[in-house]
């Protein structure tokens, strides 16, 4: 479904990502996992082109990404990001609805759809009149979790999705939103820099550090065959335990 291709992203004299090759199989989710400043982001948002490759090329379901211009890649790709980053002048209705009205999309499809995931995320059905300032922390996440599917894109891309809550909240609602069916059918890349979550969650890790691929796979092959004492150490950071 996803084919990157010894990707590079250069600022001036910097190489924030350094010849990046992975490929993502249709319905898995893929986690690219690392430090602060180790080129995940970057090399994310090259997939729905925010950013553009300084060289390189990615394949999206058989087509160059470039081929396409931004926004209408865009429209074809669900995108979820830190505290969900939902308009906060659009109600949720409006908000879920974005991406299908941007497709022309008929407007009782639009209320079905909505009505769908909002309960299939166990969302109260009011919640749908009110402003993301008056949503919880985790109603917003699964607002955009919703905003991200709405379409029925084949690619999601989750940029620390989790990354704004407390850690029982993400904990429960990471395990509600990778429980849907849904989510399990569409391919997947996750960025974050939790051990926890990317072994709970991964069908395989790109570990990264300096813009590099460190090592990838499964995540019992990164824990039981670390390809070295960064990925050992990395790994060992903090307690965890794969699930």
């Amino acid at each position: 479904m996803i084919e990157v291709r010894n990707v590079t992203r250069q600022y001036g004299d910097q190489l924030v990502v350094n010849d990046v090759s992975f490929t993502v199989a249709k319905g898995e989710t893929m986690v690219l996992l690392g430090t602060s400043g180790s080129g995940k982001t970057t090399t994310v948002r090259m997939i729905n082109r925010m950013i553009d490759p300084s060289s390189g090329s990615i394949v999206v379901n058989g087509v160059d990404v470039r081929q396409q211009d931004g926004p209408t890649l865009r429209r074809s790709i669900g995108y979820v990001i830190q505290d969900a980053g939902l308009f906060p002048h659009y109600t949720v209705a409006e908000n879920v609805a974005t991406v299908p009205k941007l497709l022309g999309w008929d407007a009782a499809d639009i209320r079905e759809r909505t009505r769908e995931l909002t309960d299939r995320l166990r969302l109260p059905p009011d919640v749908l009149n009110r402003y993301p300032a008056e949503l919880s922390g985790g109603q917003r996440q699964r607002v955009g979790l919703a905003r991200a599917l709405a379409a029925r894109p084949p690619v999601v891309l989750m940029d620390e999705p989790f990354g704004a809550l407390d850690p029982f909240t993400r904990r429960h609602v990471r395990r509600e939103l990778f429980g849907l069916n849904e989510l399990r059918e569409t391919t997947v890349v996750l960025v974050t820099h939790d051990v926890s979550e990317a072994l709970e969650l991964a069908d395989r890790i790109v570990l990264m550090d300096q813009g590099r691929i460190v090592q990838m796979g499964r995540p019992d092959e990164l824990l039981q065959r670390p390809a070295n004492d960064f990925v050992r150490e990395f790994l060992d950071e903090k307690p965890h335990r794969l699930l």
